[in-house]
Parts: structure tokens; C-alpha cells; sequence
């Protein structure tokens, strides 16, 4: 049939016979099909393909993103055989089955899906990238349906588990999803991790109660679960995750942290990425957690991370000075490790030495100078931070102010021609400068050390998708305590949930940020030691944005909901 699409493109114009040699030939070699492989030489696009077959056959096309397709009818046949016939069954009404095709010629597949599904088949015209994406979709990718088949194999009664005790060696490590041949348990790793890179997941959690064995992947901020193998195979997935993070399987009563270095086949395509793997004993077994390290994802601009735009400003100018202290705040989660390493990259040129004391280095970047925490070996922040003084520095990255120590050395750097970032776990900006003084650290060096404090938060951002407006109960937006003449203005949107947020009605997120100057009239404040409620007052006077009101902008914005809004910020 791929001969026949051919004489059609050539009798159209679009290819010449040279052209069809040549594709039939690169068709062949790479077992892929004629329409990629015209598009892959591009020799034509995909629109034209479908355009020439709709004026040859007299048959509609149609974009399958605005249409409406029964799952039903998607059962009908087998996925294999969609995949591989390129056939998308949409609708059914009475004895008639409309099938989006690739190539209305292949009457041998066209006859075979009457023969399975009984109906009369009324046949449109679509894109083959379409065509796949919908099944997929739909119907799960090849990688879902192989974590399926692997699970299958776990299910059976006679399944023994085998273990390659030979590959935990720490080093860069390749997962090709297409490895049929491993063993189930190792495959199965293999097809978890590459799974939680396609959602876009943070983090993994694998987690052993009495009587089951739960995995789940925190996307968006929020955990779902993914699946419940047998709990019998919790104790070889667990050993399979510490051969690759280079753990002692045999210790199983103390915490063990590792790294995972690895390469993934998707599709076709090479892509490295780091897990950060923690163990923990509990009360029915190991708890494994796995972080996610993927660089690609680390935003390379500023503006990319959600700041407002007059916060954005006042942020770069701190961050571009040649000394003083920036102070990252939030609890957990909220997206500190983010800012800090997108400012590093903007200020990581030839003319600086840059250092950076992490527990643990999330990212590697070329060009920083960065050290590991260890405790263990004695090797603290604080110690670290007074080596770095040593090591003629302009900048300093300290992951976390944890302790006095840590605290006086960090303002002591920030004095000395250093420019300093770190972070605390503070509620919000003015909060810090007590932290700080509550520490030890007179407020007559915290007033002169101090550039800038930044607070910040993570809420989700609505599917663009499925947005709609719609209307909430006046109660709900008074306790976002917006005033009640602007309460009936107010247009909010939210998302009701479709195929490409898995109908959670969001997708990605973006930063709230609370930046507070250390202005003249803030030293003052610092001086006299003035409570966190005085300072924000002030810094509010003079243009400071809180946390709630940042999250209100986004509101108006269209881009996030009240409940997430509520969810991450309080009324002050």
C-alpha cells in the first residue's frame, strides 16, 4: 500500500520516483512506516499527505484535537492492531463505525476491522502523528503497556525474582524500556523510572505496609498512586533501587542515601537524569523515596519562575551586586533549590569564582565549584563555608543557614566583599530577620549585611486545556479577603479536567514570591529590632507584594484556583 500512496503523491506533484525509491528503501531499513518515512527525508509534510489522499479518495479530514472519541469504540479492536493498520476508530452509530486512517488505499486493513468489529466502516483522513498520539492517549503508550505486561509476570504464582548483583557500581547507567529480556524485576525498575520522567512526577514513593505494597508519583506537588504490585516482590524492588544507587542491600535498619546516575532509551531518543534515592526502615519494611534531578527542566531565565514583574527587578538588582547577602525562604518543596541555581546560572561567567556548600547537589553545573555536605566526616556547613573564605570567592551558594555557626560566618562572608545566597525555612520575608537576630546574630550586622529576602511558594497552574470560567460562592473569595466591591468583577477560571492533565485539571506550576528590600527606612526597623508584623508594614508601604497577594494576582491572571491559592499563602 505504501507504493500506492507514492504513485498518488507523484501523480499529484508532490514526489518524484527517485524519491519513492528512496523512501520504500529507508522504510525498509528502519522498519518504520511510508508516511514517516517521507516526512522523516522530508520529501513532504504530513499535511500534505493527508490533503493529496483527501482530494484522491473524496474523503473529509479531520484534526483529532477537536474531536470528541468514544473509548468504547476504541475497544473494539485490538491495540496492536490499530498501531499497526494506523487506525483510530472514533464513533459508532447503528451498524457504521467512523475510523480515522492514515491510507484509505489499504483496503486489507479496512476489511479486516469490519470483520472485527461487525460494522460498516465510514472511513475519514487524519495525521499518522495524530493518529498515535490519540491511541496513546487512550490506550497507554508502548511503555505503559509493557509496565502492565511486567506486572502480569509479577502476578503469576511460579514468577521468581533474579537480581544482577553485578550492576550496582555507581557509575552512569543505561535503561533501554525495549529490554525485553531482563528480568521482570529488573525490567520492571527500569519501566517505573522511565514512567515517572514521562508524567513529569518529582518524586517516586515506594512504600510496604502489612499487607500491601503501594507506589505512588508526586506530580504537581501532589502524590497519586501509580500501582500495588504483589507485596511478596517489595523487598527485590527495593534491592533492585539500592544495586543501582550503589546501597548495601544487607543494611536494612539504618537510613542510607545514593544516587542514581542513568541514561534512558525512550522512543528512540538518549536522555540522562539523576535520582536522588533515600531508604528508610518502618514499621513493615524499607521506605524508598526517589527525587528526580532532571537539568533539562531547570528554568535557564528568571522571568520563566513566576515573579512579578516589579519583584523580578528588585531580585536581579540584589543578586547583581558584588557583596551582601540573599536569602531564600519557604518550607520544603516550594521551589527554593530553583531560584537559587537559575540565579547562579545568570551570574556564572569566566570573571567569578563561584562555590557552593549543598546537602545534596541536586545539580552538577560546569564552571561552579560545588562541595557536598557530610556530617559524617565532619564536613559541615559551617566548615565548609570557612574553607570557601580561603579560596578566594565572589560568590557563595550556602545550601541551608541551619545553626548559629553557620549563620555568623555566612554574615561575615557577606561582609567582606562576598556575595552570599542561602536559605531558611521561614513562613515568610519579615519572619527571617528575626530567624537571624533570634540566632544570635546582632541586628547591627544583619541590617548591614542583608541585600534582599525572597519568600516563596509553588502553586499549580490551571490546564490550558480544559479551562473554563466559572463562578464560586461569594464566601469562598471574601476569604482571600478581596475587597467586596471587586468581588462581583472578578472573572476566575478553573480546569475541569481532560486527557492532557490526566483530568486533574492542572498542569505545571508556577512561584509566588514575597521580595523584601533592605531599605534605609528596613535598617532602621532591624536596629531597633522591630517585630515581623512592623516590617512587613513597612515593606508593604513600599511596595513589597505578600505572599497572598501575589497568589491573587495569578488569580486574576486566569492561571491558578482560589483553593490553591488558600492552600499556600495566609491572610496577613
Amino acid at each position: 500500500m505504501s507504493v500506492r500512496i507514492g504513485e498518488v503523491l507523484i501523480r499529484y506533484g508532490h514526489l518524484s520516483v527517485d524519491q519513492l525509491r528512496e523512501a520504500l528503501h529507508y522504510q525498509k531499513v528502519h522498519s518504520s512506516h511510508f508516511v514517516a518515512s517521507l516526512v522523516s527525508l522530508g520529501f513532504v509534510t504530513e499535511d500534505t499527505v493527508v490533503n493529496v489522499l483527501s482530494r484522491q479518495y473524496n474523503l473529509p479530514v479531520v484534526d483529532l484535537s477537536e474531536v470528541d472519541i468514544d473509548i468504547n469504540c476504541l475497544r473494539l479492536i485490538p491495540r496492536d492492531r490499530a498501531v499497526n493498520n494506523r487506525v483510530l476508530p472514533l464513533k459508532k452509530k447503528g451498524a457504521v463505525l467512523k475510523v480515522a486512517v492514515t491510507d484509505p488505499s489499504d483496503v486489507m486493513a479496512l476489511d479486516e476491522l469490519k470483520f472485527m468489529t461487525g460494522c460498516r466502516i465510514d472511513p475519514v483522513i487524519a495525521k499518522e502523528s495524530s493518529i498515535i498520539q490519540a491511541l496513546e492517549e487512550y490506550l497507554g503508550s508502548d511503555q505503559t503497556l509493557e509496565i502492565e505486561k511486567v506486572y502480569n509476570e509479577l502476578i503469576g504464582e511460579s514468577q521468581e525474582f533474579e537480581l544482577d548483583m553485578e550492576e550496582g557500581t555507581g557509575e552512569d547507567q543505561e535503561v533501554n524500556i525495549e529490554q525485553a529480556s531482563e528480568a521482570p524485576i529488573i525490567r520492571l525498575v527500569n519501566l517505573i523510572l522511565a514512567d515517572s520522567m514521562k508524567k513529569n512526577a518529582s518524586d517516586i514513593h515506594l512504600e510496604s505496609y502489612q499487607k500491601d505494597f503501594r507506589i505512588r508519583f508526586r506530580i504537581d506537588g501532589v502524590l497519586y498512586p501509580i500501582m500495588s504490585p504483589p507485596i511478596r516482590v517489595k523487598d527485590a524492588v527495593v534491592s533492585r533501587i539500592k544495586i543501582m544507587a550503589n546501597l548495601d542491600i544487607g543494611e536494612r535498619r539504618m537510613p542510607q542515601d545514593g544516587r542514581i546516575r542513568i541514561q534512558i532509551t525512550m522512543g528512540g531518543r538518549k536522555k540522562k537524569i539523576d535520582f536522588r534515592v533515600s531508604t528508610l526502615p518502618t514499621l513493615y519494611g524499607e521506605k524508598v523515596v526517589l527525587r528526580l534531578l532532571d537539568s533539562d527542566k531547570l528554568p535557564t531565565d528568571m522571568r520563566m519562575l513566576g515573579f512579578e514583574k516589579a519583584a523580578l527587578e528588585r531580585f536581579e538588582r540584589a543578586v547583581s551586586r558584588p557583596y551582601g547577602m540573599v536569602l531564600v525562604t519557604g518550607p520544603t518543596g516550594s521551589g527554593k533549590t530553583s531560584t537559587l541555581y537559575t540565579s547562579l546560572a545568570k551570574l556564572n561567567t569566566d570573571k567569578v569564582n563561584i562555590m557552593t556548600a549543598e546537602d545534596p547537589v541536586e545539580f552538577n553545573f560546569h564552571g561552579i565549584n560545588q562541595v557536598q555536605i557530610n556530617e559524617q566526616v565532619g564536613r559541615t556547613f559551617a566548615g565548609t563555608l570557612r574553607s570557601f573564605l580561603r579560596q578566594d570567592p565572589n560568590i557563595i551558594l550556602v545550601g541551608e543557614i541551619r545553626d548559629l555557626e553557620t549563620a555568623e560566618i555566612a554574615v561575615k562572608a557577606a561582609l567582606t566583599g562576598h556575595l552570599l545566597l542561602s536559605t531558611l525555612h521561614t513562613n515568610d520575608a519579615p519572619s527571617s530577620i528575626v530567624r537571624l537576630t533570634n540566632m544570635g546574630i546582632e541586628p547591627f550586622l544583619v541590617a548591614s549585611a542583608l541585600n534582599i529576602i525572597c519568600a516563596q511558594r509553588l502553586v499549580r497552574l490551571i490546564c490550558e486545556h480544559c479551562q473554563e470560567e466559572y463562578k464560586p460562592p461569594p464566601e469562598l473569595i471574601q476569604k482571600l479577603g478581596i475587597p467586596e466591591d471587586e468581588i462581583n468583577s472578578l472573572i476566575l477560571f478553573k480546569g475541569t479536567g481532560c486527557k492532557f492533565c490526566a483530568d486533574t485539571g492542572f498542569k505545571g506550576r508556577s512561584g509566588l514570591y514575597e521580595v523584601m528590600d533592605n531599605s534605609p527606612a528596613i535598617q532602621e526597623l532591624i536596629l531597633s529590632e522591630a517585630s515581623a508584623s512592623e516590617l512587613r508594614r513597612v515593606a508593604k508601604s513600599e511596595g513589597m507584594l505578600t505572599l497572598r497577594e501575589a497568589g491573587i494576582n495569578k488569580l486574576k491572571e486566569g492561571r491558578t484556583t482560589i483553593d490553591e491559592v488558600l492552600r499556600e499563602t495566609t491572610m496577613i
